[in-house]
C-alpha cells in the first residue's frame, strides 16, 4: 500500500524546521531545529543556536535515509553518525523525506561533476545492462593493463636507482681515499656524473609514482561508485523481494483461513477498519518475522463480503439499519426500530459551574528540604510534601470514572445485549482518558472521608464515596441514576516500585446493573505504570486485560491494553477487543486508544488463520467486518489546562465549593484546598496535622478495641478460657458510615455495598453521625 504523498517542500537550496531527535532512554526525542542546506543537515538545540552553536552535522552524499513508519525515519552514513527522527505528522515526514532525497541527489551529483572528466560518463553505469556492461567491463580491463604497464615502469626505476646508487656509494668511497693530486679532478667528474644519474634516476621513479598514484585515485573513485551502485541496487531488489514474499505469504494465510475471501482493494479506504495491526498489509507479519519482543494481535480483521453490504433483510437485531445508515452512531441504529425507547431530554442545568481554578504555582521541588525533616522519623510518619500531589482526593479521582456516564445512559436503551455490551466496554475504557496527562498524585484520603457527586438535575445521577479503610487503603463507589443503571465498585490499590517506574494495580471489581433487562456487568481495571520515577519526564501508561462479563447472558467483552513499546510500529496506547456470547461466537469487534477514542465494528463471518501443521505458531482469527463506527470520542481540554493540572471540565468541577454536603466531604479538606489556592507552604503543614490526627484516632480506637476484648476475656469462664484456643485481639474496629461490608451474591467477593441513607440524611441536614475527621 503506498503511502500519500505530501506536498513538496518549498524550491531552494535550504529547508528548515522542527523535528524531534531521540537521544537516550533517559530522555527519549528531544525537540531540536534542523537545517538543510547544500547537502548538509545540520542541527541545533534552537534556532537561536545556528549563529554559533551546531551540535551535529551529517553528510547527505553518503548517507542512508531510511522510513521506519508513518513519522519515523533514520538518516545514517555507514555507522559512524545515525539520526532517529521523528516528525509531527506523516505530512510532515514526508515533506523532509522529499527534501531529503533532493539534496541527496544534488549532492552525489556535485560530488561528481567535481571528480575527474571521465567520471561522469561511468556515475550511471553500473545501473545500466547490456551493452553498457560490456562497456564497463573493457574499461575495466584496459585500466588493468594501463595499470600493470606503470607497475613496471615503477620496477625499472627501482632496478635503475638500485644500480646508479651502487655506483655512487662506490665512487664516494673511493673519492674518501684519494689524496689530493691530479687525477682529483677526475674523480670528482665521476661522482657528479654518477649522482646526476641518479637524480634523473630518481625523478624518473617520482614521476612514475605520481602518474600511478593518479590513475588509481581517479579509477578508484569511479570504482567505489560502481560499487556502491550496485549495492544499493542489490539492498532494493532484496527488500522488494522480501516485501513480496511478505505479500505472497499473507495472501496464503488469508486464504487458508478465511472462507470467504476479501474483496478486491479497489476502494482501500471505504469499507475497511482495523483492530489488529493497521489496515490488511504486510505491516502485521514484519512486525511479527522481526520483532518478537512486540505482542502480535491474537486476531485480523478484513472487509466483508460485498454481498452482506447487498441484503435488504436481516434476522440479526440492527444490521440492516446498520448497513443502510452509514453516519449513524451503533445507538441510533438500536434506537431506530425501537418505538418504545424515551425521546432524549433537555439538560437542565440548575447552576454553573466553574471553568477554571488558579494556576499551578511553579515552585521547585527541594529535595534536601524534605530529608532534613525526616531525620529521626519513622518512616510512616514521613510526610509527602504537596508539591507531588494535584488538589483532588482520590475518592474524587474515582468519581471522575463517569466523566463518560452518557455511554452507560446509551446502553441502558439498547434492547440487544451485545450491543449494550459494546457500550459498557467503552465505559471501561473511557476511564483512563483523563490519565494521560495526570502525573500529579492524588491525596490520599483519610478514613471515614466522603465524597458525593450530585447530578441527579443535570444528568440524571448521584454518586457517593466513601474511603472505608486505610490500611490497605479501600474506598466504596456507589452510584444510582434515574436512566435505568447502577454502578458500584469497592477499589484498593496495591503498588510496586521497581526503580526507573511504580507500577499500581487496582485490586476488586466493578458492577453495572441495568433495571429494565437486569444485565449484570463485571469487570475489573488495568495496571497503570508511571515511568521515569527517577530522572527524567514522568508519563503514565495503562497496560493488561479486561474482561466484561455479562452474568445473565454469559455474553462476553475481552479488551487488550497495549503496553508502549520504543521497538513498535503500531499506534500508542493502543486497545482492541471482541464482543462474544456465551457460546464463543464473535459479534463485534472493538478498536482505538484509551486516551483518544474507540470504534466498534460488526462481524459478519469469522474464521480461524494459520499455517499447517502449526508451522506459522500461534493460529490468528481473521473476522470479516463492516465498516467501523464511533463508539466513543474523548472531550477536548478546557482552554489553558496545563496550568491547571491537566484537569477536564468535570474535574474543574469537582472540588468546587458546595452548600449542603456533609462535614467529611473532600470539598472540607483544608489541606487540599489550600493546596488549590496556591498555599503550598501551609497546605504542608495541614497535611502534616491531619495525618498526625488520623494517627491519634487510629491509636483511640485501637485501645477501645483492647478494652472490649479484655472485657470479653473477663466475663468468660477461666475454664473455658484454658480449654479454648488464643484469641487475637482487633486492631482496628473502624465500621463505615454509609457502606456494610458483606458478601457480593454475584462474584462471592467480600466488598462493601452501599447500606442507604446518605441521601436522606443529606435533606434533612442529619450529619451527627458524622466523625471529625478534618
Amino acid at each position: 500500500m503506498s503511502e500519500p504523498k505530501a506536498p513538496a517542500p518549498p524550491p531552494g537550496d535550504t529547508y528548515k524546521g522542527w523535528l524531534f531527535k531521540w537521544t537516550n532512554y533517559i530522555k527519549g526525542y528531544q525537540r531540536r531545529w534542523f537545517v538543510l542546506s547544500n547537502g548538509l543537515l545540520s542541527y541545533y538545540r534552537t534556532q537561536a543556536e545556528m549563529g554559533h552553536t551546531c551540535r551535529g552535522t551529517i553528510n547527505l552524499a553518503t548517507a542512508n535515509i531510511v522510513v521506519e513508519d508513518s513519522c519515523n525515519f533514520v538518516i545514517s552514513n555507514g555507522g559512524a553518525q545515525t539520526y532517529h527522527l521523528k516528525a509531527s505528522s506523516e505530512v510532515e515526514r514526508q515533506r523532509w523525506i522529499t527534501a531529503l532525497e533532493l539534496a541527496k541527489a544534488k549532492a552525489v551529483r556535485m560530488q561528481a561533476e567535481s571528480d575527474d572528466s571521465g567520471d561522469d560518463c561511468v556515475s550511471s553505469s553500473p545501473l545500466q545492462s547490456g551493452q553498457g556492461s560490456g562497456t564497463r567491463n573493457s574499461e575495466v580491463q584496459s585500466t588493468l593493463r594501463t595499470l600493470g604497464s606503470k607497475v613496471e615502469d615503477l620496477s625499472t626505476c627501482n632496478d635503475l636507482i638500485a644500480k646508479h646508487g651502487s655506483a655512487l656509494q662506490r665512487s664516494l668511497s673511493e673519492l674518501e681515499g684519494v689524496r689530493l693530486g691530479g687525477d682529483t679532478g677526475d674523480k670528482i667528474r665521476q661522482v657528479t656524473e654518477r649522482a646526476t644519474l641518479f637524480r634523473i634516476t630518481s625523478n624518473a621513479m617520482i614521476n612514475a609514482c605520481r602518474d600511478f598514484l593518479a590513475l588509481a585515485q581517479a579509477h578508484s573513485k569511479r570504482w567505489q561508485k560502481a560499487l556502491q551502485a550496485e549495492r544499493e541496487q542489490r539492498v532494493r531488489l532484496e527488500e522488494t523481494l522480501e516485501q513480496l514474499a511478505k505479500q505472497h505469504n499473507h495472501l496464503e494465510r488469508a486464504f487458508r483461513g478465511a472462507t470467504v475471501l476479501p474483496p478486491p482493494l479497489a476502494n482501500p479506504a471505504g469499507d475497511s477498519k482495523v483492530s489488529g495491526k493497521g489496515d490488511v498489509s504486510d505491516e502485521d507479519d514484519e512486525n511479527e518475522f522481526f520483532d518478537a519482543m512486540e505482542d502480535v494481535p491474537e486476531f485480523i480483521t478484513v472487509p466483508a463480503d460485498p454481498k452482506y453490504h447487498r441484503r435488504s433483510g436481516s434476522n440479526v437485531s440492527g444490521i440492516s439499519s446498520e448497513i443502510g445508515m452509514d453516519d449513524q452512531s451503533l445507538d441510533e441504529q438500536s434506537l431506530a426500530s425501537n418505538p418504545e425507547s424515551p425521546q432524549p431530554q433537555e439538560v437542565e442545568l440548575v447552576r454553573k459551574r466553574r471553568t477554571r481554578i488558579p494556576d499551578k504555582p511553579n515552585y521547585s521541588l527541594n529535595l534536601w528540604s524534605i530529608m532534613k525533616n525526616c531525620i529521626g522519623k519513622e518512616l510512616s510518619k514521613i510526610p509527602m510534601p504537596v508539591n507531588f500531589n494535584e488538589p483532588l482526593s482520590m475518592l474524587q479521582r474515582l468519581s471522575e470514572d463517569l466523566e463518560y456516564h452518557e455511554l452507560l445512559d446509551k446502553a441502558a436503551k439498547c434492547q440487544n445485549p451485545l450491543e449494550q455490551l459494546c457500550y459498557v466496554a467503552a465505559f471501561s475504557v473511557s476511564s483512563y482518558s483523563t490519565t494521560v496527562h495526570r502525573t500529579g498524585k492524588p491525596f490520599n484520603p483519610l478514613l471515614g472521608e466522603t465524597f458525593e457527586l450530585d447530578r441527579l438535575h443535570e444528568f440524571g445521577y448521584r454518586s457517593l464515596c466513601e474511603q472505608v479503610s486505610h490500611h490497605p487503603p479501600a474506598a466504596a463507589h456507589h452510584v444510582i441514576s434515574k436512566r435505568g443503571w447502577t454502578l458500584r465498585q469497592e477499589i484498593t490499590l496495591a503498588s510496586k516500585f521497581r526503580g526507573k517506574y511504580l507500577s499500581i494495580m487496582p485490586l476488586g471489581t466493578i458492577h453495572c446493573i441495568f433495571e429494565k433487562s437486569n444485565n449484570h456487568y463485571t469487570w475489573k481495571k488495568v495496571t497503570t505504570t508511571v515511568h521515569n520515577i527517577i530522572v527524567g519526564k514522568l508519563w503514565i501508561d495503562q497496560s493488561g486485560e479486561i474482561d466484561v462479563v455479562n452474568h445473565r447472558t454469559g455474553d462476553r467483552c475481552h479488551l487488550k491494553f497495549a503496553p508502549y513499546s520504543y521497538f513498535s510500529r503500531d499506534v500508542a496506547r493502543k486497545v482492541t477487543g471482541v464482543v462474544t456470547d456465551k457460546d464463543g461466537k464473535a459479534h463485534f469487534v472493538l478498536s482505538g486508544t484509551w486516551d483518544e477514542k474507540m470504534e466498534v465494528s460488526r462481524v459478519m463471518q469469522s474464521s480461524r488463520g494459520g499455517g499447517e501443521n502449526g508451522t506459522e505458531g500461534k493460529q490468528k482469527t481473521v473476522y470479516q467486518t463492516l465498516r467501523a463506527r464511533e463508539l466513543w470520542k474523548k472531550n477536548p481540554l478546557p482552554e489553558g489546562a496545563e496550568t491547571m493540572y491537566y484537569f477536564s471540565l468535570l474535574a474543574l468541577t469537582l472540588n468546587e465549593q458546595e452548600e449542603g454536603v456533609a462535614p467529611t466531604d473532600s470539598r472540607r479538606r483544608p489541606d487540599q484546598r489550600l493546596m488549590e489556592q496556591g498555599h503550598w507552604e501551609e497546605a504542608n503543614a495541614e497535611k502534616q496535622r491531619l495525618e498526625e490526627k488520623q494517627r491519634s484516632m487510629r491509636r483511640e480506637r485501637e485501645r477501645e478495641a483492647a478494652r472490649a476484648a479484655s472485657a470479653a476475656e473477663d466475663a468468660v469462664n477461666e475454664d473455658s478460657i484454658t480449654d479454648s484456643p488464643l484469641k487475637s485481639v482487633p486492631q482496628d474496629n473502624y465500621k463505615a458510615q454509609w457502606f456494610e461490608r458483606t458478601e457480593d451474591p454475584t462474584t462471592g467477593e467480600v466488598t462493601h455495598i452501599y447500606m442507604g441513607g446518605y441521601w436522606e440524611a443529606k435533606e434533612q441536614a442529619s450529619w451527627d453521625m458524622c466523625p471529625d475527621i478534618f
